[in-house]
């Protein structure tokens, strides 16, 4: 038996000595790389950062390569980035694969800035017209059952036009898709017993604006939840940390971030975001209030400006999404709008969700426009930009989602056609 423990000592102190070697050996390694690598108290060695290369690898397999990290971190390729301004950054459409967004390049929209909150201290308070008013912590809500839906938010200024140099990012890069998971707030309703009379409820945020929205009772009962994750890990704070109110379709500013107070009313508050802002004109000389729901819409992403393409097969690729269900068409002109030919749809088709479409076509070099429209569920189509500014008597404002058309010219140069 003393040999036995003798000779497995051996072992385990020449496994320590290889050990130590490894990593020396890996420290040394990764130093050409510009890798930055910690040591812990268990002597487990962790890569924390990456620096961009200094100079180019030319057989990486010559070369020991990163250890694993505490966590994973894009290629120094690869660089997409939010377009920020003084109170939003735009998602970069025209980078994308797929439908999900990926959580840092989710659109941001500010009123008063990104609030820093411990969640250990942040509650939801429910009351008003209730018969049990409560107050839910973090921890009390991920204790009722557990919800997950994918589904987009936008916010209901998503529009640029104006230039023809402008990117699908800017044009409406404040959209993004995401899967959320929390709990519907029908559930939290239920535990607080709302009264009978009550038919609207505020939602209010805990930023700097105290961002306050109205919202009719009946949301509540299809598809509203609080949500505390969003793609498999917590919520970011651009995006509503520790808890936002989620609304399936509507639009992004009633879907309050950084939640802490609901009241049960019978009436709307008539709050500033549903009076003088968020409300938009239409015909006849009247503005539109409460005007919730994201109407269909669709963006060519690729080719799109500053593209340039080449003639033969080109693979015209974009999304479409609507607030009011799931797509259930997208066509794609390549003539001017002269024809239309359905787009092949990327399962899976959700409601209220971003749905990839595709459209193979052959360019034979002749300068053209090319767009796609979506139709939805309802039967929906979704308009023009000169469709809508007849419709409403105006131009842009909240909700105005006109085919985006793009020209492509001789040279195969794509540019964005403005009021068409």
């Amino acid at each position: 038996m003393k040999e036995d423990n003798k000779i497995i000592n051996t072992r385990a102190a020449d496994n320590l000595s290889n050990l130590k070697m490894n990593r020396r050996s890996m420290l040394k390694g990764t130093a050409a790389l510009g890798l930055v690598l910690v040591e812990d108290s268990l002597g487990r060695v962790t890569q924390v950062a990456r620096q961009t290369l200094s100079a180019p690898i030319t057989n990486p397999t010559k070369i020991q390569g990163a250890p694993p990290g505490i966590l994973g971190t894009r290629s120094v390729f690869e660089k997409p980035v939010k377009l920020p301004s003084f109170t939003s950054a735009r998602t970069p459409l025209q980078d994308l694969y797929g439908t999900i967004t990926p959580a840092d390049l989710h659109f941001e929209r500010d009123h008063a800035g990104v609030p820093f909150i411990d969640p250990s201290k942040h509650d939801l308070l429910i009351h008003g017209m209730v018969e049990k008013p409560m107050s839910f912590s973090l921890e009390d809500i991920k204790r009722f059952p557990v919800f997950t839906r994918i589904c987009f938010i936008e916010c209901s200024g998503n529009f640029r036009t104006g230039k023809t140099t402008l990117t699908p990012q800017e044009i409406c890069g404040l959209t993004s898709q995401s899967e959320w998971t929390g709990v519907m707030l029908s559930t939290l309703f239920r535990e607080v017993s709302i009264k009978s009379k009550a038919s609207w409820f505020i939602a209010e945020g805990g930023d700097a604006a105290l961002m306050t929205r109205s919202i009719p009772l009946n949301k509540t009962f299809d598809d509203a939840m609080i949500v505390y994750a969003q793609n498999g890990e917590a919520i970011r704070p651009e995006q509503g940390y520790p808890l936002r109110l989620l609304l399936p379709g509507w639009e992004g500013n009633t879907q309050i971030k950084w939640l802490k107070r609901i009241e049960l009313t019978d009436q709307p508050y008539m709050t500033r975001e549903e009076t003088s802002k968020y409300t938009e004109p239409i015909a006849g000389g009247k503005i539109r209030q409460f005007s919730f729901v994201m109407d269909a819409r669709s963006i060519i992403t690729f080719p799109s400006y500053p593209l340039q393409i080449s003639r033969g097969w080109v693979e015209i690729r974009g999304i479409a999404w609507s607030g009011r269900g799931r797509i259930r068409r997208v066509e794609v002109s390549v003539d001017a709008g002269r024809s239309w030919q359905e787009a092949s749809l990327q399962e899976p088709i959700l409601r209220k969700a971003h749905t990839a479409f595709r459209y193979l076509w052959h360019w034979n070099g002749r300068a053209t426009l090319i767009m796609s429209r979506a139709i939805d569920e309802t039967g929906y189509r979704q308009p023009s930009y000169r469709e809508l500014v007849k419709a409403r008597e105006s131009k842009g404002g909240y909700h105005f989602n006109p085919i985006t058309v793009w020209e492509i010219n001789g040279n195969g140069e794509v540019f964005l056609v403005n009021d068409r």
